[in-house]
């Protein structure tokens, strides 16, 4: 993958009215297709100096004729530039990459993973001089012929990573993987997808097939054009547990329908599937089986069957302690949350722990149910005592009124069921427990919910937890107690709608779970709450709006221990 690294000696330019002066260092690397790929750092005045917190934000320029960047945005509370812009790191010389996740959590010597969800480019950023950004590796279209469309991304402890690649390769037919195996798809954003294994420069170590050898139920997994052998093998999410060698990818839709024109979303084209791998051998994982979740007591009332409980499930969430077994899963347009007490069974068994309708109702939100809400985000804190997740809310293409678009951040208190082991007895199965939660004594608990009252069109897609700490000498270290998290309001434009109002916002957690809007994170051009992605200028210039997608909270390395 990487031939060649060259690092440009800073200089200081007027290069947007945002600041006097803009440093400007551009770090390049050559990838296996021969192009020079480069991601060039404009650093403001107010991100020089001693180490801080930042939020990374990977942003698309609503303008397909400009460059992508990551926003390095000041998350230090203490600091005059709090929710300052002070760098933007442009990617080129592709275009319209549709900027997409990185990894769930950054931890001390991390690189960032960066996937271009359009352009099949993942970019590789190494994070120790923050808050500049050096590209260090770019996996190209052409390193992954079994897959497109790179989607979530889980680092390990030995730097590499796994990340999840929605779709199929882009020319249809037989692909044949790293360990020899072979899979037939349909083409680009088709099925079926894959999981591939990064070195910390990007390099492709290994692409892993998703899609079992056998095929799967032809009725349930639909595929268009039909393949021989059927497959639900479309991974979004991903999570793994390095002390149990397991990892967990559950299964989102074959991506080219979705917002498609020309083939209707239909029911068995959505995915209710989770994939769990056996992964003690990191270049050849096993695929240990392949479950299903059910629909529950709302499927009845809704009027389409891709609003039924188990349908488009975006996000896994895993516990962190040792004891604790268990994982969750979570429906995108079903609006539901699943549980399963032993994600290492040959068989899991998923059960509904809770419907999206009861934080609608805890919030006052009565005239809003699961149904199309678009779950989104979905992580475990690292104490295990919350589940936090985020909605979107229903976009303009459902045909409901824009003063019904509202998302949520919502947290739930999942101490009770983790506590039950392998014998939980909660199990949302009558339509009451859909409006006010399960009636089992170990049934999660709201404890905080943060309306998005936004009415453009889709609200708070993605998340990231705030995990480190500062101490009063002014260094940072990691926790597990999370006090913030942030959210971005954009999912896809033109996806069912889910463009969402670009805003990025940070939300306070008190230590019992209640969640509300950090005010003093705010606009530096508005002054209001949230860091705005619609403005004319950056630190590269007066580019226009953006669209915010993955966030993640990370430190610079001076200050971190």
């Amino acid at each position: 993958m990487l031939s060649a690294v060259a690092l440009a000696a800073a200089t200081f330019t007027a290069a947007s009215p945002m600041a006097d002066a803009v440093a400007e260092s551009t770090t390049s690397v050559t990838g296996s297709d021969g192009v020079t790929y480069t991601a060039t750092n404009h650093l403001v005045r107010e991100g020089r100096g001693r180490g801080r917190e930042w939020l990374l934000t990977w942003a698309g320029s609503a303008d397909p004729t400009k460059p992508d960047f990551m926003a390095v945005i000041d998350a230090t509370r203490e600091s005059r530039s709090y929710g300052k812009v002070v760098n933007t790191v442009t990617m080129g010389p592709g275009l319209g990459n549709e900027a997409h996740h990185m990894q769930y959590v950054w931890h001390k010597g991390d690189r960032i993973y960066a996937g271009g969800l359009f352009s099949d480019t993942v970019f590789v950023l190494d994070a120790r001089a923050l808050p500049e950004l050096k590209l260090v590796g770019v996996a190209a279209p052409g390193d992954t012929p079994c897959g497109t469309a790179p989607d979530a991304f889980q680092v390990l402890r030995d730097g590499t990573a796994y990340g999840t690649f929605l779709g199929s390769g882009p020319v249809p037919g037989p692909c044949t993987y790293t360990n020899g195996e072979v899979r037939v798809g349909n083409g680009a954003t088709g099925s079926p997808g894959e999981i591939v294994r990064f070195d910390e420069n990007g390099k492709v170590l290994a692409e892993i097939p998703a899609a079992t050898a056998e095929g799967e139920d032809p009725e349930q997994c639909a595929n268009e054009p039909a393949l021989e052998k059927a497959t639900c093998a479309n991974p979004h999410g991903i999570m793994v547990n390095e002390e149990r060698n397991i990892m967990v990818a559950s299964d989102f839709l074959e991506g080219r329908h979705w917002g498609s024109p020309d083939v209707a979303l239909r029911e068995d084209l959505t995915r209710q599937t989770v994939r769990v791998w056996d992964i003690e051998n990191r270049n050849n994982p096993k695929l240990l089986s392949v479950s299903k979740v059910h629909d529950g007591p709302r499927a009845q009332l809704e009027n389409d069957p891709i609003w039924a409980e188990s349908r488009v499930i975006m996000e896994p969430a895993l516990p962190h302690k040792r004891h604790h077994k268990g994982a969750f899963v979570s429906s995108m347009t079903g609006g539901s949350v699943f549980y399963t007490p032993d994600i290492t069974a040959k068989k899991p068994r998923w059960r509904e722990v809770f419907d999206d309708t009861t934080a609608y109702r805890k919030a006052g939100a009565d005239d809003l149910t699961g149904g199309g809400d678009n779950g989104s985000w979905l992580m475990v804190s690292p104490d295990d005592r919350f589940l936090f997740h985020t909605v979107m809310g229903y976009p303009k293409a459902y045909g409901k009124p824009l003063d019904k678009t509202r998302g949520m951040l919502y947290v739930l208190d999942i101490r009770k069921l983790l506590a039950a082991g392998d014998d939980p007895r909660c199990e949302v199965d009558r339509l009451s427990e859909v409006y006010s939660g399960g009636i089992e004594r170990d049934c999660p608990a709201v404890v905080g919910v943060q309306m998005i009252r936004d009415t453009t069109d889709g609200g708070t897609h993605w998340g990231a937890m705030d995990n480190f700490r500062r101490d009063p000498r002014g260094f940072y270290r990691e926790t597990e107690h999370i006090r913030r998290i942030a959210t971005a309001n954009y999912f896809i434009a033109g996806a069912f709608g889910g463009d969402g109002n670009h805003k990025v916002c940070m939300h306070d957690l008190s230590r019992w779970g209640g969640v509300r809007l950090d005010s003093r994170f705010r606009d530096e051009n508005t002054g209001r709450p949230c860091v705005e992605f619609n403005r004319r200028s950056w630190p590269h210039g007066d580019f226009g709006d953006a669209r915010p997608h993955g966030v993640l909270f990370a430190v610079s390395d001076r200050v971190l221990r």
